[in-house]
C-alpha cells in the first residue's frame, strides 16, 4: 500500500512540474513567435530575390523596382500598414547617377599606342569632375603636393590659371616623420580630406590635377564598388566645376612620361622639399590630352517600410529600426550579380522577422514599442538609402532607441567552415554596453550561436563598422547591432548565388535578431547610450 501512495505522489508530483514545463514553454511568446522563421519561407523569399529575373536588383534598374513590389506585397500579405508616400509601403530616394561616357590620356600622340585606359593606368571619379569634353595642353606643371596653406605652400604667386598640375598624394614631412603643417607624426587634412587640394586648385584656376598614385591597382581594387558601374549621390548633384578642379590618380608610368627628360629637375624640386620645406614647381613639356565625358542623370529609388505599432499608449511613440539593404551591383552586361548572400540573405531575414511581428500583433500581443522593418537601397552605392532614412526619418530621430542591422548572413567563412552556427556581431557594445547585453542574453536562452567579436575591434583593418546601413544611424547617437557571416571568395561576384546558402544557419541567426529587437521593443526602460569615444 506504501509503495502504491508513494508511485501516485510520484506521479502526481510529476504531472505538475511536466505542466509547469509546458505552461513556460506556452507562455514564452517570443519563442513561439521566432518559431514563424523558417527555413521554407528564407528559401522562398531568397530563391525570388536572387533569381535571374531581378536582375541583380542594381539601384534605380528595373530589377531594383522588381524586389522593392515583392517586398511592399508580401508586407502587404502579412497585414502591415502603408506609412510611405501616396499611402504606399515606400520611402522615395532621389539619386544623380553619374557615369563616364568616356575616360582616356592620351601623351604625345592621338593614336591609339598614345593612349592610357581608365581602370588601368589612370583612376577618376565621375562625381568629383565635371564633363570635359577635351583638355589639352603642352604643359604640365610639377607642384610638388599641391597644398597651399599658412605653414606650407606650394602655390605661392604662381599664375596657374588654367594650367594642368602634377602632384604628389600626402603632405612634406621633416626629417623625423613629422608633418610640415601639424608638427607631428599625425598628418593634417592636406592628407586626410581629398577635398582640400581640389578645393585649392579649384581656387587657384587650376583646370586639372594630376596625383601620382604609386600603388594605382590597390585604389583601384579599393574603390570598385564605385568605379565600376554608375557612381550616385543622394539628390541633385552640385556641378563639380563650382567647387572642384577635375582630377585623375595616374600611375607612376603615366608620371614618368609627363616628366619625360626633366627627370633631375623633378627629383631636385623634390629634394629641396623634403630637406628644406620649400616648394618648387618644374614646368614639363608635354603634349597632352584629358577626356572625361560623362552621363549625367536624376532617377527615384525606395526604401521599403514595414510598420508594426507598438501596443503601450506611451512606449508606441518610440521605435526600433530592423534593416536590411536590398540592392546588389546589377547586371554587367549579361553577368548577373544575383548577390544571394549580399544581401539577398540580409532582406529575407527581416522579411521573416518583420512576419514575426506582425503574427504578435494579429495574437493581441504585439510589441509595446513600435517596429519599423526597413529595407533600404542604395546601400552598395555608399550607404545612401540609409543615410537619406537617418536625415529625414518618417518618425523622430530622437524617438529611435535602436537599429538592428542584417547584412550578408547567409554563408560560411573559412574560419568557421567546421562550425557553421555563428554570426560575427558588430557595432554592439560602441554606444551602448546594454545593447550588447540583450543580445548575449537573447543569443543564451534561445539560439546558442558562436558569437565572434574580431570584426568589433577598434583596430579592424576591414573597418565593417563603417560599412553597412547600422552606421548612419551611429552617426546620430542611436545604438546600433549589426549581424554579419563574414566574406567569401563570392562577395560582389556572379558566383553568390542561392545554392550555396546555408539555409539553416540563416533561420537561426533570424530568430537571433528577432529575440534582441524584441527585447528592445518591450523592455520598461529605454535603453542608454553610456558609451562615448567608440564610434
Amino acid at each position: 500500500m506504501k509503495k502504491i501512495c508513494f508511485v501516485l505522489i510520484l506521479l502526481w508530483n510529476y504531472s505538475i512540474l511536466f505542466s509547469q514545463a509546458s505552461k513556460e514553454v506556452i507562455d514564452d511568446i517570443p519563442a513561439n513567435l521566432a518559431e514563424t522563421i523558417t527555413v521554407e519561407d528564407l528559401t522562398n523569399h531568397l530563391t525570388t530575390l536572387a533569381s535571374d529575373e531581378f536582375e541583380g536588383r542594381e539601384t534605380g534598374s528595373e530589377g531594383n523596382r522588381k524586389a522593392q513590389e515583392y517586398i511592399s506585397n508580401y508586407f502587404k500579405t502579412i497585414g502591415l500598414p502603408t506609412i510611405g508616400s501616396n499611402n504606399s509601403y515606400y520611402q522615395p530616394v532621389m539619386f544623380t547617377w553619374t557615369q563616364w561616357k568616356e575616360a582616356a590620356i592620351y601623351i604625345n600622340g592621338d593614336k591609339p599606342s598614345d593612349r592610357y585606359k581608365h581602370l588601368w593606368e589612370f583612376l577618376s571619379f565621375p562625381n568629383r569632375n565635371a564633363d570635359m569634353p577635351s583638355l589639352e595642353t603642352n604643359e604640365v606643371i610639377f607642384l610638388g603636393y599641391g597644398i597651399d596653406d599658412p605653414k606650407y605652400s606650394d602655390y605661392g604667386n604662381k599664375d596657374l590659371k588654367g594650367k594642368v598640375i602634377m602632384v604628389y598624394q600626402g603632405e612634406p614631412l621633416t626629417k623625423k616623420g613629422n608633418s610640415r603643417i601639424t608638427g607631428t607624426p599625425a598628418p593634417s587634412e592636406w592628407t586626410t580630406n581629398w577635398e582640400k587640394k581640389l578645393k585649392a586648385a579649384h581656387k587657384k584656376g587650376v583646370k586639372a590635377v594630376l596625383f601620382i598614385e604609386n600603388n594605382l591597382q590597390k585604389e583601384i581594387s579599393e574603390n570598385r564598388r564605385f568605379l565600376v558601374g554608375p557612381k550616385m549621390t543622394l539628390g541633385e548633384q552640385v556641378d563639380p566645376s563650382e567647387v572642384y578642379a577635375n582630377s585623375c590618380y595616374i600611375s607612376t608610368n603615366i608620371a614618368q612620361a609627363i616628366i619625360g627628360k626633366k627627370l633631375k629637375k623633378v627629383k631636385k624640386a623634390r629634394k629641396k622639399i623634403k630637406k628644406r620645406g620649400k616648394s618648387r614647381s618644374v614646368s614639363l613639356p608635354v603634349d597632352f590630352k584629358l577626356i572625361q565625358k560623362k552621363n549625367v542623370r536624376t532617377l527615384e529609388g525606395n526604401n521599403v517600410l514595414g510598420f508594426i505599432e507598438g501596443s503601450d499608449p506611451k512606449l508606441k511613440e518610440e521605435v526600433v529600426v530592423v534593416t536590411a539593404h536590398y540592392d546588389h551591383l546589377g547586371k554587367r552586361g549579361d553577368d548577373v550579380y544575383n548577390g544571394a548572400d549580399d544581401n539577398g540573405s540580409g532582406t529575407s531575414t527581416v522579411l521573416e522577422v518583420a512576419q514575426a511581428f506582425s503574427e504578435a500583433k494579429k495574437q493581441g500581443q504585439g510589441p509595446r514599442r513600435s517596429v519599423l522593418c526597413m529595407l533600404v537601397t542604395g546601400e552598395e552605392k555608399g550607404l545612401l538609402g540609409s543615410q537619406f532614412y537617418a536625415e529625414n526619418p518618417i518618425f523622430p530621430i530622437e524617438n529611435t532607441v535602436a537599429n538592428v542591422n542584417v547584412d550578408m548572413v547567409g554563408r560560411v567563412d573559412k574560419k568557421y567552415a567546421d562550425n557553421p552556427n555563428y554570426v560575427y556581431v558588430i557595432g554592439s557594445d560602441r554606444l551602448s554596453t546594454e545593447l550588447h547585453d540583450i543580445n548575449e542574453n537573447a543569443n543564451s536562452k534561445y539560439t546558442n550561436l558562436v558569437l565572434d567579436y574580431t570584426y568589433n575591434e577598434d583596430d579592424d583593418p576591414n573597418r565593417y563598422y563603417y560599412r553597412s546601413d547600422h552606421y548612419n544611424f551611429a552617426e546620430k547617437g542611436i545604438p546600433a547591432i549589426f549581424y554579419f557571416n563574414g566574406t567569401h571568395a563570392d562577395y560582389h561576384r556572379t558566383s553568390d548565388t542561392v545554392e550555396k546558402i546555408n539555409f539553416e544557419k540563416m533561420a537561426i541567426i533570424g530568430k537571433l535578431v528577432f529575440h534582441t529587437a524584441w527585447q528592445l521593443a518591450n523592455q520598461d526602460k529605454r535603453i542608454e547610450v553610456n558609451v562615448t569615444g567608440r564610434n
